[in-house]
């Protein structure tokens, strides 16, 4: 009896696996576009937070040509934009570093005595409470170096419609920084674009400084964060201004639907989430309030200006199908206008407040708590960038792309 002969199965050939496409770094992809923009929302001393995610940026060789802001934001963006591109985390560093100390003399030495001292304690949650409650009521009495100082007499007992009678401060102070650490003549040639937000107090309306259009100066950007009844109105060519946040503290918006459109990477800083926990106590209440206040609904407005701009690239298509012996030569020139296949990627940063950060958290200016902020701005942005698809061109017919890390964060 003879075995029987087994023949071998013929195992079927499969294609190799291919390779998937490897996602160009962050630099390369924001290269791509026609316009990198960084708008920066108002938010006192979280504006730190703003610089740290610059100082990432930077040191992944992205350099945006287009610096919009409101109140802080616009101070942060004018010493960017005023600054040659090696010499701008200089400047910022020197900026906070001056800010963040008292006013006074006296207070200035104790202030740095007390933080020196605390340096060299580890972390912890209620002592790093007890120096942001310190060095707000610093503020409020003694003013920040280079930034603004009290008046020496109550606005109540001056000349009703002087300068003096309607704000508790001087922020003749700010102007001499400004000068000394910006150069706006740098900003007003034309290499970079600089954009700030103003409340026009006669009419309550919002008015934007664009360089683009006129030339800017110091006062524009204090006119941007003259918070009332803090700081004293800004005149500029006759006309009165308070701070951008009091009608709108993030100009996304201006920048977005700016023309001619160009296909840009918009980075949009935030300093205040509009999410938030029920509120606890009073001054849970106040914090939550002032959140929400000076969020100015960033999200809502992307959302508007991406469903505008996926309606100007839906009618394009439209009538890109349509035939042109269809179409009367008066309703082209009628849609002219809103027809547009630019795309624009907005990666979001929010900052996220700490749980012993209180309602006084953008005016505690102390040097401890703007160190933390940077640091949080540096490690949002890294992570970021470490997510190289958020910074890819989206397609044609989409438009407009949102990325925020934190957002991710919730939906994992």
């Amino acid at each position: 009896m003879t075995a029987a002969r087994v023949r071998p199965v013929a195992r079927k050939r499969t294609a190799p696996a291919r390779k998937a496409k490897p996602v160009e770094s962050p630099g390369r992809s924001a290269a791509r576009y026609e316009s990198v923009a960084l708008v920066l929302q108002g938010g006192g001393a979280l504006g730190a937070y703003q610089c740290g995610v610059y100082e990432a940026l930077d040191g992944a060789g992205i350099r945006p040509g287009w610096f919009a802001g409101t109140s802080i934001g616009a101070i942060n963006a004018a010493i960017l934009a005023g600054n040659a591109p090696e010499r701008r985390v200089e400047r910022l560093h020197e900026f906070w570093n001056t800010i963040c100390e008292p006013a006074g003399t006296f207070a200035w030495a104790s202030a740095a005595a007390i933080r020196d001292t605390l340096a060299w304690l580890p972390p912890n949650s209620v002592l790093t409470a007890w120096v942001g409650a310190l060095s707000a009521l610093g503020a409020i009495v003694q003013g920040q170096r280079g930034f603004f100082m009290p008046r020496t007499v109550s606005p109540f007992g001056q000349m009703p419609g002087s300068e003096a009678a309607t704000s508790f401060y001087d922020t003749a102070p700010l102007k001499a920084t400004l000068e000394r650490l910006v150069d706006f003549d740098r900003i007003n040639g034309g290499d970079v674009r600089l954009t700030v937000g103003a409340t026009h107090i006669a009419s309550g309306n919002f008015r934007y400084f664009d360089s683009a259009i006129e030339r800017i100066g110091a006062e524009h950007v204090m006119a941007s964060g003259a918070l009332p009844p803090a700081f004293p109105a800004i005149v500029i060519d006759g006309e009165h201004y308070w701070d951008g946040g009091v009608v709108s503290n993030t100009p996304l918006e201006y920048l977005l639907e700016s023309t001619p459109r160009r296909d840009a990477l918009v980075f949009q800083v935030d300093l205040w989430s509009a999410q938030g926990i029920l509120p606890q106590t009073l001054l849970d209440v106040l914090e939550r309030q002032k959140d929400i206040q000076y969020s100015s609904r960033t999200r809502l407005s992307t959302d508007v200006v991406a469903a505008r701009q996926r309606l100007r690239n839906a009618l394009g298509l439209l009538l890109a199908e349509i035939p042109k012996k269809h179409l009367p030569a008066r309703v082209v020139a009628d849609l002219a206008p809103w027809l547009c296949d630019k795309v624009f990627n907005i990666v979001h940063l929010i900052y996220r407040a700490k749980p012993y950060e209180e309602q006084f958290k953008d005016y505690a200016f102390g040097a401890i708590a703007m160190r933390e902020h940077w640091a949080q701005g540096v490690e949002d942005m890294t992570r970021s960038l470490e997510r190289p698809e958020f910074f890819v061109p989206p397609p044609r017919e989409i438009g407009v792309v949102t990325h925020d890390i934190h957002r991710d964060d919730r939906s994992a």
